[in-house]
């Protein structure tokens, strides 16, 4: 099966590549089909921009297309920094700035007041443009008063995984392996959930 990963960010491209490697797929970039024009991310959640570039890319492309949208919810912040996870300072994908503001923004809030979750929304359209599938993960855990980890990406340095029953629970993200999260990130949940229910929606061996 050929699929469109509907994502010029490289870093995501390389973490949904790793996580799909084992599925009959093969992965396309945007680049080795000449690109694909950009679309506004202007839905109110994550599910709604995953649907819109999923569509837009097939359309674009005439493939089937993987999209993905994800960022950070804060529950002291009501829910900031939401669908402006990637802008939240201003510039798309400034990671430094983003993460300088996140700590400005809870500045002296306790560490029991700092629950967070990441989320991450998956859409795959048909060549048609059609939605084919939609899954939603989710990883729980809080923000730390300073960065830790070197395996930066986003905000993965101040996010500490506290969930219980995982080996991981209380390390930061940015402290794991890529394989180690993988295993318990938003983004491979929901991409374990999209590889469970990918054959009910399209024999891979024939599209």
């Amino acid at each position: 099966m050929k699929l469109l990963l509907a994502s010029n960010n490289q870093k995501k491209l390389r973490e949904l590549a790793r996580i799909l490697e084992d599925l009959e797929i093969q992965l396309v970039l945007p680049r080795e089909i000449g690109g694909i024009p950009d679309v506004e991310e202007d839905q109110p959640d994550f599910a709604g921009n995953a649907r819109k570039k999923a569509l837009h890319a097939a359309r674009s492309s005439g493939m089937w297309a993987l999209a993905d949208d994800s960022g950070l919810e804060v529950e002291a912040l009501g829910g900031a920094p939401g669908v402006y996870s990637a802008r939240y300072a201003g510039t798309h994908g400034d990671d430094a700035a983003n993460n300088a503001k996140l700590l400005r923004e809870l500045e002296g809030v306790p560490a029991e007041r700092r629950g967070a979750r990441f989320v991450c929304a998956l859409a795959l359209s048909r060549p048609d443009g059609s939605i084919a599938l939609e899954v939603l993960g989710t990883a729980r855990g809080r923000i730390l008063g300073v960065a830790r980890g070197t395996h930066d990406f986003g905000y993965d340095p101040l996010f500490e995984f506290t969930e219980d029953g995982f080996s991981e629970t209380g390390r930061g993200f940015a402290e794991l392996e890529p394989e180690q999260k993988a295993r318990v990130s938003h983004r491979g949940r929901a991409l374990r959930e999209f590889a469970k229910k990918l054959p009910s929606v399209v024999d891979p061996r024939s599209a």
